[in-house]
């Protein structure tokens, strides 16, 4: 977590989650969360601020159910974790082995119109670091 604490230089953690909320959050959600997001959460269970030229929102683990309510039916599968504190959500793809994470307008939420951002939540922070815009391409 090293490496992930140097990108999150201007990112304002909060304090991490522990195992009981983790757990009872994958209880609700009927989903095992990936070990990656697992350990971002036990060292800060969401924040706000950038990330490079990002800005980003995480939510709270014990946050996810309630914020999650409604976008099965427009987005099936999409398990939103954040948000780019504007128009558009951070999430995983869960219908895909490994949860990639994706890009997804919060007004018009469809698969079609979602941007791949990493394969999995361990390359998540490097690559909003290294990406100066997630919009300019569809190839991420």
């Amino acid at each position: 977590m090293a490496e992930t604490s140097e990108l999150l230089v201007k990112f304002h953690r909060r304090t991490g989650a522990t195992i009981t909320q983790i757990g009872d959050s994958e209880r609700e959600l009927e989903k095992k969360l990936p070990a990656e997001y697992v350990e971002f959460l036990k060292l800060s269970n969401g924040g706000e601020g950038f990330v490079g030229e990002h800005y980003l929102i995480l939510y709270r683990v014990e946050e996810l159910v309630e914020m999650n309510k409604g976008f099965e039916e427009y987005a099936p599968g999409l398990l939103v974790f954040g948000s780019d504190g504007g128009g558009e959500a951070f999430g995983f793809d869960t219908r895909i082995p490994d949860w990639p994470v994706v890009l997804m307008p919060f007004i018009g939420m469809d698969w079609k119109d979602a941007i791949p951002v990493v394969d999995s939540f361990g390359g998540y922070f490097k690559k909003l670091h290294e990406t100066e815009s997630l919009f300019s391409s569809k190839e991420l």
